[in-house]
């Protein structure tokens, strides 16, 4: 783990993007932008764990004004050397309690970044920072898995989701604790390479109580970006709270 960084330093900054494509296909990230552009209407976003601006960046081509928390620098700095990066605004800090001038129509956190927070104190303290920062009526949205525990058979913690003959990727799960980590093994000249990313894991009805403890009201709850309906099938969901505007 990086001191400054966290665990998004300059190694993983440096292949972030290419490693993440299924996260940049253009239906996926169209369908994303729609969303949040609509929810904005006009007004300005806020998003936490802006990284390398993977949504930020066509956000603001749609003229929604974009301004961004991150821990890492390493991150920030991909997406302030992209074409329109350096018009964003980033606020480096953990977007868990970092607050920022102004409030916005619109807060955002995607692909599993909530579980970057790893007690449940910090989860229930994002919410709150981001009730601060929400104008009346407007919205905070939230991507993330479903915990994926149905896969593990009885005496199983790990989930592989990657396998391949050089590399390797697995989640590990404590039951006990809502912590799990993604763990990544890669075969460069013959030589093994690990790191490991610590997560908390968090229930969409367990998201819903802190985002009333936050004075936030559950809208809307997808199973995706288009908007299919969420199932008990579901293994992700994106879900819309708002703030009430009275």
């Amino acid at each position: 783990m990086d001191d400054g960084d966290g665990y998004f330093g300059e190694r993983v900054a440096a292949t972030y993007d290419e490693s993440s494509v299924d996260m940049f296909a253009p239906d996926v990230l169209d369908a994303a932008v729609g969303v949040l552009a609509g929810l904005a209407d006009g007004g300005r976003a806020l998003e936490l764990g802006i990284g390398t601006g993977r949504v930020a960046l066509p956000l603001a081509r749609h003229g929604v004004p974009v301004h961004g928390i991150d821990l890492s620098r390493a991150m920030v700095a991909r997406l302030s050397a992209k074409p329109g990066g350096d018009a964003i605004g980033v606020t480096i800090g953990d977007f868990a309690t970092t607050r920022v001038e102004g409030t916005f129509a619109v807060v955002y956190l995607i692909f599993n970044t909530k579980m970057n927070l790893t007690t449940q104190a910090a989860q229930v303290a994002c919410f709150r920072n981001v009730a601060a920062h929400l104008e009346p009526g407007g919205c905070f949205v939230i991507e993330v898995m479903v915990p994926e525990l149905r896969k593990l058979p009885a005496g199983q913690n790990a989930v592989p989701f990657r396998v391949s003959p050089t590399r390797w990727a697995f989640d590990a799960y404590d039951v006990a604790t809502q912590a799990m980590s993604s763990n990544y093994v890669e075969v460069v000249d013959g030589r093994g390479e690990y790191r490991s990313i610590p997560f908390r894991y968090v229930w969409p009805a367990e998201l819903d109580l802190m985002a009333q403890l936050a004075g936030l009201r559950l809208r809307e709850r997808w199973d995706g970006w288009t908007r299919e309906p969420f199932t008990s099938e579901s293994t992700r969901h994106v879900s819309v709270w708002e703030k009430p505007a009275d």
